[in-house]
């Protein structure tokens, strides 16, 4: 069995990795298929980000198109547990609006995709954290800048928040260990947190363990021969 990793390549020095390695679009759906008609491709694992809707969607209708069988890697979403201060929207509007107010001191925790969204909201001192130094620096008139990469821990984070006085969160449900010590030290803290609920996605069988994603390439069904 050989495998290849696809990178969107919004990261600058993405970590090695053990297979090959693309990096870019593919131009859509059709853009998809193509290249997994071309390079022979037998069954597609979708394991994006829970928030690459666009690239979620394209997989499930890519994989019809060419009659392979599709299996999505996604992790397990958070959910708030006891003296947690969630306040739950639908997506980054819901975010700027409930950032409606007095001045506050936020932990922006969403990369730099929807930063310039939040300048709606200028009255607030906003905290970023990106993996890679942006070339344009972000356009809030009031922020600090911090390049790190994760994974972060919940010492780590609760001394970030506690050094610049953070008093609100702002995040994704991205799930999964990695990025969830923001969210422990938010409770530690007794910092209230705004998330982000995930996109709505077409209808695909879906795990939340790697190990699910072995077992099914050992017994997932053969592509269909649409003589295409």
């Amino acid at each position: 069995m050989t495998a290849t990793l696809s990178y969107a390549g919004r990261t600058e020095a993405p970590r090695a990795q053990p297979i090959p390695v693309r990096v870019g679009g593919f131009g859509g759906a059709d853009g998809l298929a193509a290249f997994l008609r071309a390079e022979g491709v037998t069954h597609l694992v979708d394991a994006t980000h829970p928030f690459a809707a666009t690239m979620s969607v394209n997989a499930v209708a890519a994989a019809k198109k060419v009659g392979i069988p599709l299996l999505a890697l996604s992790r397990s979403a958070w959910e708030p547990g006891s003296g947690d201060r969630w306040t739950r929207v639908a997506d980054i509007a819901g975010a700027v609006a409930a950032l409606a107010g007095t001045p506050r001191r936020i932990l922006l925790a969403l990369g730099r995709m929807h930063v310039e969204a939040f300048a709606a909201m200028p009255q607030h001192h906003y905290v970023l954290r990106f993996v890679d130094a942006p070339v344009v620096p972000p356009i809030l008139p009031e922020h600090t800048l911090i390049v790190d990469r994760g994974p972060f821990t919940v010492e780590g984070d609760r001394a970030l928040m506690e050094a610049h006085r953070i008093d609100l969160v702002v995040c994704k449900n991205a799930g999964g260990s990695g990025a969830e010590a923001k969210l422990v030290a938010a409770r530690v803290l007794g910092i209230p947190v705004v998330m982000v609920d995930r996109p709505a996605l077409p209808p695909r069988t879906e795990v939340t363990d790697p190990e699910a994603v072995l077992a099914w390439l050992d017994h997932a069904p053969a592509p269909i021969d649409r003589g295409v």
